[in-house]
């Protein structure tokens, strides 16, 4: 063999056993972070249901707050909680994209755009010092313009004030769709009404709300120069607490049969 052909032969074997090094650092940091990863998505999780209830200090660990909050899964047809899923291990997500624990949906029953809705949804409960009912923190999700937004609205004991609404995940426009995260824009949900005369009545304006309307009270601001978000935005709020989604469930907190 050549000098040359030695060099190269040494040089490829240096790069090969490099790439075989750095292969097995990279998968066993990846392993060994893996439940690490998963521990700080759960409370990153908690930490986004427990601001859109307008109950997080960030002085405080995010555990020690969640432990007021009781999580119950709900048949979204029937409006009654369900004892046979334990809401630790239930995985919403994936009861949506399974046909067996969902529906599929076309046209005009997909308003925000999911393909499919879970039979079954996790739902979040927060009880007074009196032990009774103070706040209802709902999962809702459904298409922006480039992603699927997953968040949660809260509303107070008459299920039907607005606590506060936030996003913790999509992948909207940022300076644009992305607002949906602006601290200012969220602090416009707060005492807003979730409903008028029995029919999901919230609104998310293409512009700035009018304060002298009589619909004020069930109208919010959109986003500025993000149209498709502001209109996604309205459809899955509209689609969430209406009929197909959590409108049986808060009509028998109402009713007391919850």
């Amino acid at each position: 063999m050549s000098a040359k052909n030695e060099t190269l032969s040494r040089v490829l074997t240096v790069a090969l056993g490099l790439c075989i090094v750095c292969s097995v650092v990279v998968s066993t940091a990846a392993v060994a972070l893996k439940p690490q990863q998963a521990a700080n998505k759960a409370r990153d999780l908690k930490r986004n249901i427990l601001m859109a209830g307008g109950l997080y200090n960030p002085e405080l660990s995010v555990e020690e707050q969640f432990a007021s909050i009781q999580t119950r899964v709900v048949d979204l047809d029937t409006g009654m909680f369900v004892d046979d899923v334990d809401p630790a291990t239930f995985d919403q997500r994936k009861a949506a994209k399974d046909p067996a624990s969902s529906k599929a949906l076309t046209g005009d029953e997909d308003p925000a755009k999911i393909l499919r809705r879970e039979n079954r949804a996790t739902v979040y409960l927060v009880n007074d010092d009196s032990g009774a009912l103070d706040r209802i923190i709902l999962p809702i999700h459904g298409y922006g313009l480039w992603s699927t937004l997953y968040g949660f609205v809260a509303l107070e004991s008459d299920a039907n004030t607005i606590v506060g609404l936030g996003f913790y995940e999509h992948g909207e426009t940022p300076g644009l769709g992305g607002e949906v995260d602006n601290p200012n824009w969220k602090a416009k949900w707060p005492g807003k009404l979730a409903y008028k005369d029995g029919e999901v009545a919230i609104s998310v304006l293409k512009g700035a709300v009018n304060p002298a309307s009589s619909d004020a009270n069930w109208q919010v601001d959109g986003l500025s120069g993000a149209t498709l978000t502001t209109k996604g935005v309205h459809n899955l709020v509209q689609y969430w607490l209406g009929d197909d989604g959590f409108a049986p469930l808060l009509g028998n907190i109402r009713g007391g049969n919850a």
